[in-house]
């Protein structure tokens, strides 16, 4: 198949792209660079880089004739949304819009969508939530994702456009970036090894769901190429503290250093999980690896590109 990946050469999406060559298909990549790293870029795929929300965006529909695309280009701290609701809309809402103007307009028949498993529900009051779990984001972020979710139900009313939407809960690994204000495991890591000093927001006992992002690449293959529409969780339903993966990345490490409390983070999620269950039901589709061994193979990978 052809496939234009957006956000190919950030973390999580450019984890997807080198699944999709393994499978045999053809990719191209549309990346800003403003969180994509060149460390990320494959030789054998074509990357554009431009904005989504740029009207260049049509010439690579144009010269690509795709299939599909799956969409993963985005404005994606939680924090920077809250701080600047407008600049999150732009880019998470009218870049998507951009996109799904050019998929009609292209006949691409499929889109795939990075959402979001923790932002989109908001509090719960369900542990781990399921897709029918009331989403009520207490986020700009969340509350953009869930509005392009609700976009997409209009593009495939009215245009017959496929989709599914993967609804992430926070994924770790190899690539992630330790220097942005997103992605704890990723900057503890980082810091640990190089001895800095850990700060830990609040009382450290706010837990989140982990899944490895190779898990989440494989889960953007399954659903690859299907026909219709679905709404699918991605996480492992498991509830896990800062805490914990400040000791355990701690003895992973070597760390021998102290760790240091500060102010809670307002607004900040206290609890979130999420059920996978429906991709498991569909797909066959679950976090195989467990936080342990995701953790030994993000801190080896920090490692080796620190020597």
């Amino acid at each position: 198949m052809k496939i234009l990946v957006t956000g190919g050469a950030g973390f999580i999406a450019s984890h997807i792209v080198d699944k999709y060559l393994e499978a045999n298909h053809q990719v191209e990549v549309i990346d800003d660079m403003s969180r994509g790293r060149k460390e990320n870029m494959r030789d054998d795929v074509v990357y554009h880089k431009i904005d989504i929300r740029s009207e260049s965006v049509a010439k690579v529909f144009e010269s690509g004739k795709f299939e599909v695309v799956n969409h993963h280009a985005a404005q994606m701290d939680v924090r920077k949304s809250t701080q600047d609701p407008l600049f999150d809309a732009g880019v998470n809402i009218v870049g998507t819009l951009n996109l799904l103007q050019n998929c009609v307009k292209h006949g691409v028949g499929q889109f795939i969508f990075a959402s979001t498993g923790g932002a989109i529900y908001g509090e719960q009051v369900e542990y781990p939530a399921s897709e029918e779990h009331p989403a009520h984001p207490v986020s700009p972020y969340g509350v953009a994702k869930l509005s392009v979710e609700h976009y997409l139900h209009y593009y495939h009313v009215e245009y017959a456009l496929d989709y599914s939407i993967l609804r992430y809960a926070n994924v770790y690994g190899p690539r992630q970036n330790p220097y942005g204000e997103a992605g704890v495991i990723a900057i503890f890591a980082a810091k640990l090894l190089s001895g800095e000093e850990i700060i830990i927001n609040g009382d450290g006992k706010q837990t989140r769901d982990y899944v490895y992002v190779d898990d989440i690449a494989r889960l953007n293959t399954l659903v690859l190429g299907e026909k219709g529409t679905r709404i699918l969780n991605a996480g492992r339903g498991s509830e896990d503290d800062v805490n914990r993966l400040y000791s355990i990345l701690k003895e992973l490490t070597g760390y021998s250093g102290e760790v240091h409390h500060g102010p809670p983070v307002a607004g900040e999620q206290r609890r979130s999980s999420i059920s996978s269950r429906k991709a498991k039901e569909l797909f066959g589709w679950e976090g195989n690896v467990d936080l342990d061994e995701g953790l030994a193979r993000t801190v080896k990978y920090f490692k080796a590109i620190n020597r």
